[in-house]
This record gives structure tokens, sequence and C-alpha cells, in this order.
């Protein structure tokens, strides 16, 4: 991105270099097309680098919320609580498997969920409604991690289970209060740890999910949720003959085809084996943007990181006092992609949505409201270089100033 030459920079992409490429051409001379050999290898490498005993793969981070809420048999009469800034699809799962959610407010500060939203909601519930509460889903936003290790404390107490949404966090580390580390996606305080693998995320697989966990259990549960809810296995058969046949299964469960296939497993693990340069890259990429907004501005501040935590950040988010610069947001976005800067909105608050709004009626959740009113994500990919970032920074810069 130079002066002399503009190149429209997105928000987020993808970069896929060529040997990522010849990993899925391979595939497609291969004899396997769906659900074979690389998605277990690509399984086996997503098991290591979270740290997990057993990861899934499946076609989406939606199904793999999904497949998480099925798994523990979340269903009708429950209720789950979310926070109010995520992508929709953290919401939508527990509806999925005919449950309701409660919205958490969160951080206007961060946007994450913390221990004591929780609290707040639960001190404005009735007692059946305390009752009705099967698990809390946790959101890891922007690649910061939540309150996890406080949330876990108070779901323990309650009985609740916990799905944490990492789709933005894959590569993100954390310590607990006594100093152990843990990678994002060991389960250490979770039942089940999500992800999703579409092109703007960390890495890539055009589109892909997946869930880990460390109880073999939920992982049976969650590969036959994956298929159908089919079981080929002569050992947990029910009712098969004493021999059965080489094409006898049974339906156990009602299941989705959520599989993942071998060409997109086959991206997967050959972005996976760059995971670890894909993360530096980030790192350096939000220093630099940490650096050059220090002082910029009191109207345009970071997101701060959270203490204890070395994340690997999926989205770059400032928070501007747009009524204080006197520029209205849309407007601000204008202005960049005027200079070929893209940005967008993490996230509009859940709660606001139309079909929940029809649903469960106008609600306030003040701290989410104040964040998406500020909330702004910068161009943050592993394709951009350090004077990408001052590029931006000096665009803003002078977008402050008042310079058309």
């Amino acid at each position: 991105m130079t002066g002399k030459d503009p190149i429209y920079l997105p928000y987020g992409r993808q970069l896929i270099d060529e040997d990522d490429i010849q990993a899925v051409a391979e595939v497609l001379r291969g004899d396997w097309l769906t659900t074979g050999p690389m998605v277990k290898k690509f399984e086996d490498r997503l098991r290591d680098v979270t740290g997990s005993c057993y990861a899934l793969s499946c076609s989406s981070g939606t199904a793999a919320l999904h497949l998480a809420c099925m798994a523990l048999g979340i269903g009708a009469g429950d209720r789950v609580i979310v926070p109010a800034i995520s992508f929709v699809a953290t919401a939508n799962a527990p509806l999925f498997c005919g449950a309701d959610v409660l919205f958490s407010d969160i951080d206007p500060a961060s946007g994450l969920m913390r221990a004591q939203d929780i609290r707040d909601l639960m001190a404005n519930l009735s007692p059946d409604e305390m009752r009705s509460i099967k698990a809390v889903i946790p959101v890891n936003l922007l690649g910061e991690v939540a309150e996890i290790e406080e949330i876990a404390a108070i779901a323990n107490e309650q009985g609740w289970k916990i799905i944490i949404d990492s789709c933005h966090a894959l590569g993100s580390i954390y310590r607990d209060r006594q100093g152990g580390s843990h990678l994002v996606g060991d389960c250490h305080f979770a039942d089940m740890e999500v992800f999703s693998f579409h092109p703007v995320k960390t890495i890539a697989m055009g589109e892909g999910g997946a869930v880990t966990c460390n109880d073999r259990d939920v992982y049976d549960r969650l590969a036959l949720l994956r298929n159908h809810g089919l079981e080929r296995n002569p050992q947990n058969l029910r009712v098969a003959p004493e021999t059965p046949a080489p094409w006898y299964y049974e339906m156990q469960l009602l299941g989705y085809n959520y599989r993942q296939s071998d060409i997109h497993a086959a991206l997967g693990f050959s972005q996976l084996g760059k995971l670890s340069s894909f993360i530096e890259k980030r790192h350096l990429l939000t220093a630099k943007y940490d650096r050059l907004f220090g002082g910029l501005s009191d109207h345009i501040r970071p997101v701060p990181a959270v203490p204890g935590c070395r994340a690997t950040r999926h989205l770059y988010v400032v928070l501007i006092d747009f009524p204080a610069l006197g520029i209205p947001r849309h407007d601000f976005v204008g202005r960049l992609a005027a200079r070929n800067i893209g940005s967008q909105v993490h996230y509009i608050p859940i709660h606001t949505q139309p079909f929940y709004v029809d649903k469960y009626g106008p609600l306030s959740r003040p701290g989410a409201e104040d964040y998406y009113a500020r909330a702004l994500s910068l161009p943050l990919h592993v394709s951009m270089s350090e004077d990408d970032v001052a590029c931006v920074v000096a665009q803003i810069s002078d977008i402050v100033r008042g310079q058309a």
C-alpha cells in the first residue's frame, strides 16, 4: 500500500501460498474427496496445536457450535447464556436445538463477557429461569481470552456446562490464577471449544470448523452427530445381527451432514503447518498498531490486551468516540474506503437483531451497546506489512485532523 500505487487493503483476507495449492491439488488427483485420510491428518495436527485430547473437524464454525450444543443434550426447556457481542451464530446454535438464550452484557472496553456480567444477569432471573440454565458460551472475542477461569467457577458451582467459542482465538495462550499456561483449545476449563477456519480467520480452509474436547464419550457423540447419527463400528451397534454385513449401519441419533471434505482439510493441514509464522506476524502487526496509536488522539483507543494473555489477534479493533470527532461512523468508514482502506464493525449486538427482538422483546445491555457504538475493525492479516499498518494509521490521523 503506497501513495504512488494505491491497493485496496481489506480488513481481513487469507494468505494462500503455492504449497497450499499443491496440497489441495494432490487430494484432487487422489481417490478421496470427501471425509477421508486428510481429514484425520488435519484433526491430529489440530489436536496437537491446541493441546486437547480430541479434535473433530466439520463444515463451519457454526456447525461446530451446533454440534457442541447437541453433544451436551441441550434442548427444549433449556437456556444457555451467551454474550450480547459476538457473531449471531453463537446465539443461534442453542436455538437450533430448541433451547433459549439469555444475553449477558459485556465489558464495553474489551467486548468480552466477564464473570460479573454473568452474576448481574443471574441477579435478575427468576428461580425457574435459573433452574433452566444448561450451559454458558463465553466468546474469546478478537483473539483475546475472556475470564474463562472465573466463568468456569460460576458454571461449576451452578452445574452448568461450558462451550468456549474460540473461533477468533486459534493460537492464543493465557495463564490461570496459579500461573499455569494454557493453549486456547485445550479445554482445561471447558467441556468443549469451537473454532472457525473461514478465510479471514488465523488459518483458512475456505469453509470449515472444529470442536476440541478431552472426553472420549463427548468426542464419539460429536462424530455421530456430524454424520447423520450413523454408526458403522460393529462394537457399537445396538440391534445388529451377530455377524453384521459390511454395508450395515445404524442411525442412532438425529444427526446432520456436517462432515469436512479432504479438499478443505488439505488446505487446513497445510495452513496449520504455517500457524507459528502466522501467529508471529499477527503479533508484529498488532504491536505496530499499538505503538502508532499511542498518543494519536484521545478519541481513538485500541481495545486493550487482556493481562496474562498472549493473544493471536484475529481482528484489530479501535474504539472511537465518533461524536467527539464530529464524524459519524458511516462517514469515517467511507473516508477510509476512499483511501483504499477496508474496515468493518464487529459486531452489532445480537439482542438488537429483529429476530431476537421479536422473540424476547427489547433488551438493554448497556456495555454491549456502548462497545458497538465505538467499535471499528481495521485491516489485520498476514499478507500485510508494517508499512501497511503505518499507512492505515497515517490515513486515520489525516481524517482526524480534518483532511478529507
